[in-house]
């Protein structure tokens, strides 16, 4: 059998993580085109198909998952060799691809890196912003940040953040026409705002713990967001009660634009976490990238 192109194993590599010819194209900078012939390409050589084709999706063949398999561990050691030579240069260097949630970018990890990144001009951090949970092995993120409860347990963890909680709120315009809740069974009888979770599409559950006791209130109303900036936004209107991280309410709140309702029914929990493979730590940019985020309890 003909030899493989190593840039045709890196390409089927970036359409199988992707599960998309579209953004394994962007991913890699070339166009569409050229990339499917390439990969048809090493597929006459392999005399093997290596992805299942539709008109919705991609995905590996029983051949292609094995050659997944097999490349992804030894094209990671590669890239990590090869970025630990920057320790040979004055300043760090490399990419450092992060997934998270919006509200960790706006309220720890922006703030934290701006500067370091401004300092350091040669490392490079793509910011994937979503409330899912990725395997972030597979998908070829570098780390993930997510609550300390939320973290998978095979990974390096490290804190990032203080403890931190939602807080159910409302504008005085809405309050002005509908009672406050007292506990969280009253909010049945309320408009909510919901957060719609992007993996699942189902709505989160709110939670409240008060003496040992844990409630799990599912709520209606008008408005649903994956995001929690437009939720505040819609409250601020009088479209209902939202259930928001406090950070972000805060200035509101403050300034009398919010109200908060039902704050002993919502304790503090466990802040953020990075996590990531123990080989990561050893890169001289992602090392920089860990050290700015690492929650020194201020």
């Amino acid at each position: 059998m003909p030899r493989p192109d190593l840039n045709d194993l890196l390409w089927f590599l970036a359409v199988a993580e992707e599960r998309s010819f579209t953004r394994a194209a962007a991913r890699i900078g070339v166009a569409q085109s050229t990339l499917s012939h390439r990969i048809k390409r090493l597929e006459t050589r392999m005399g093997l198909p290596l992805l299942h084709r539709t008109t919705r999706s991609v995905a590996p063949t029983e051949a292609g998952a094995r050659l997944v398999a097999s490349l992804s561990p030894r094209m990671a050691e590669i890239e990590a060799e090869i970025e630990s030579l920057s320790e040979l240069r004055d300043s760090p260097a490399g990419t450092v691809r992060l997934t998270l949630s919006d509200h960790a970018f706006d309220w720890l990890v922006w703030p934290r890196l701006r500067e370091v990144l401004a300092r350091h001009p040669d490392i490079r951090v793509e910011f994937f912003l979503d409330n899912g949970f990725r395997d972030i092995v597979g998908e070829g993120f570098d780390a993930g940040i997510r609550l300390g409860e939320s973290v998978e347990k095979d990974m390096v963890a490290m804190r990032i953040g203080p403890d931190w909680r939602l807080v159910v709120l409302a504008s005085p315009a809405y309050f002005a026409t509908h009672p406050a809740p007292e506990n969280p069974e009253e909010l049945i009888g309320h408009r909510c705002i919901n957060h719609r979770h992007q993996a699942t599409g189902g709505t989160y559950p709110w939670e409240f713990e008060k003496d040992g006791r844990a409630l799990r209130v599912r709520v209606e109303g008008p408005l649903a967001f994956n995001s929690s900036r437009p939720m505040i936004d819609a409250a601020l209107n009088g479209h209902g009660l939202a259930f928001v991280p406090e950070d972000l309410a805060r200035p509101h709140l403050d300034a009398g634009s919010l109200v908060q309702v039902l704050d002993d029914w919502t304790p503090a929990f466990e802040g953020y976490h990075i996590y990531y493979p123990d080989r990561r730590r050893t890169l001289p940019a992602f090392r920089t990238v860990l050290d700015a985020l690492r929650y020194r309890g201020r």
